[in-house]
């Protein structure tokens, strides 16, 4: 028929299944939000239930984990069926793999105690918008003025600074823009002196006006000539204020002492501990890697839910179906977290071959390396290293690190050397920490420098690595 066609396409289409997906999910995870995974994993499936934690057999299990980068179940030994229809061949399956012990049982192979990580007590510390509020609600303000407060501290981000315009706040109030700035202007004086500024300038003007001994000359200094100030042109401010340059010193004393991030220190430092997922022990002159498993609790297959998968024929087909989509999840939650394990164990021991020399002597021994180079070594996608290493710490000799801190581009040396570029940024902070601040370096003489040093380097890339740094440029290091 004239006016109908047929266009047939050939596509080819990669589908993740759902396992792949699962062991993806599980290896990105840290260790703390794994813990409450593994938690939730256990509420939600009955199959699931917590083991008893046998001391002697965790040790046991460390000592194996110790000594070997592979664990014993392999994708080919411990993979789950792709089909759930129940045919004879997959309930004989299902029937082995409930009667093998080794197969749905998880169990923790090394925990950091306590005397491995010191838990330093901490005092019961108010939050930084806890501390707001009270003094909010003692003040002697109106119901509205209150409710324009509350909104302004519920944007107050944890440098101290407010994140949204108070146009903003005045639209989604529907109250008028004069009162929103208005009582802007009384929290801003509210303890810490600076709370809710909305930017550096007003942030620091505010301190100096509240300041028990009045300083005009600071004030005027943030207040009229900013530009000279952040840009420390020391000679203008002289000039224009009608004062000398010891002055401009003095005053520049003055400013510098004051907060200019009000609401750091008010949250729980309790939330900037780091648990590492790995630990590197040098034990008779070798490196040994451990996975931490933490509050990870052993669990395994129910044995009143494996009885009743093994005995459910009688069982209507929505309670068969049921325990079947229970089991297989189970069973793959199990696989995924030594899949997890596994993959881990053998990245840190290929990390640790490569970079020997920093796990011996530390930092000034890295050495250059980049995802790809781990891949190859353990045969992995490069996707996968950088799901294993981001965000994911090791306890070394040397403190905890992240695991992204191990990899680095190359540079060459002179001598034909490779070197990380972490070593050459740290050379660089050295040369900007020593320098003389009344005549700091440009970054041409930095680049002078660590020539001279050995590192083959362009002035570009010194300015680069020096904004990577977070080092300001010359004329903002420079000091009377």
């Amino acid at each position: 028929m004239q006016g109908l066609s047929q266009d047939l396409q050939l596509r080819q289409v990669q589908l993740q299944q759902p396992q792949q997906i699962l062991r993806s999910e599980l290896i990105q995870l840290p260790l703390l939000e794994l813990e409450m995974r593994v938690q939730a994993e256990l509420e939600e499936n009955p199959f699931l239930e917590e083991s008893a934690d046998n001391e002697a057999e965790i040790e046991s299990l460390e000592k194996t984990s110790e000594n070997e980068t592979t664990i014993s179940e392999s994708d080919e030994d411990f993979s789950p069926p792709t089909d759930s229809s129940t045919q004879e061949k997959k309930e004989v399956d299902w029937d082995d793999f409930l009667n093998d012990t080794d197969h749905w049982e998880f169990k923790a192979s090394r925990r950091v105690k306590s005397e491995d990580i010191v838990d330093i007590p901490q005092p019961d510390v108010l939050s930084l918008n806890d501390h707001l509020y009270e003094q909010l609600h003692l003040d002697n303000l109106t119901p509205q003025e209150v409710i324009i407060g509350e909104e302004i501290i519920g944007n107050i981000n944890r440098d101290g600074y407010l994140e949204v315009g108070l146009e903003e706040i005045s639209l989604a109030l529907d109250i008028d823009i004069v009162e929103v700035e208005s009582l802007h202007q009384r929290l801003i004086r509210y303890d810490p002196i600076g709370i809710a500024s909305r930017d550096l300038r007003e942030c620091l003007l505010v301190q100096l006006q509240n300041l028990t001994t009045p300083a005009p000359v600071p004030e005027r200094m943030v207040d009229e000539f900013w530009n000279d100030f952040i840009n420390k042109r020391f000679e203008n401010l002289a000039d224009k204020l009608k004062i000398s340059l010891q002055e401009v010193k003095e005053s520049f004393e003055v400013i510098i002492h004051l907060n200019p991030k009000p609401g750091e220190g008010y949250f729980d430092e309790r939330q900037n501990y780091v648990i590492p997922d790995l630990v590197i022990n040098k034990v008779n002159d070798e490196f040994v890697v451990s996975l931490n498993d933490g509050d990870i609790p052993n669990f395994r297959i129910s044995a009143t839910y494996r009885e009743m998968f093994l005995n459910r024929k009688g069982a209507e087909k929505k309670v068969r179906d049921f325990l079947s989509r229970k089991l297989e999840s189970a069973r793959w939650f199990i696989n995924a977290i030594y899949q997890r394990r596994t993959t881990m164990l053998r990245t840190m021991y290929a990390i640790v071959e490569r970079q020997k020399g920093f796990f011996a002597h530390g930092a000034g021994s890295l050495k250059p390396m980049i995802l790809a180079d781990i891949a190859e070594d353990i045969g992995m996608d490069i996707s996968t290293i950088s799901r294993v290493t981001n965000g994911k710490y090791c306890q070394t000799d040397w403190g905890v690190f992240e695991l992204k801190y191990f990899f680095s581009e190359r540079m060459t040396t002179d001598d034909g050397e490779d070197v990380s570029n972490r070593v050459i940024k740290q050379k660089l902070k050295e040369f900007i920490d020593e320098e003389n601040k009344k005549k700091p370096f440009s970054d041409q003489q930095l680049t002078d420098l660590l020539n001279e040093a050995g590192f083959n380097i362009k002035r570009r890339t010194v300015a680069k690595y020096r904004e990577q740094l977070r080092l300001p440029v010359k004329r903002l290091r420079r000091e009377i």
